[in-house]
């Protein structure tokens, strides 16, 4: 079956290459590709994020004093403004 795609300039420049390395078409590469990557699990596909949370997670929030409104004057506050 023939269908038209948009590579990224680079990966079909790469695509290419490899495809001239190792003597195949570009045909057979791609399908190579999609085969490998149809044939992984999705689970092995994902990705998870690092939890990298700080602290103890049992002890007290310690924004939880704060409203919004306060917080969102302590993050755009700009070091050096007077408010004289």
């Amino acid at each position: 079956m023939k269908t038209t795609i948009d590579i990224h300039d680079q990966l079909l420049v790469r695509a290419k290459r490899h495809a001239r390395d190792t003597g195949r078409p570009l045909r057979a590469v791609v399908e190579e590709g999609l085969r490998l990557v149809l044939s992984t699990p999705e689970s092995a596909r994902s990705y998870r994020l690092p939890d990298l949370s700080a602290g103890d997670p049992t002890d007290d929030d310690p924004l939880e004093a704060y409203s919004w409104q306060d917080l969102s004057e302590i993050i755009y506050e700009h070091p050096g403004d007077d408010e004289s």
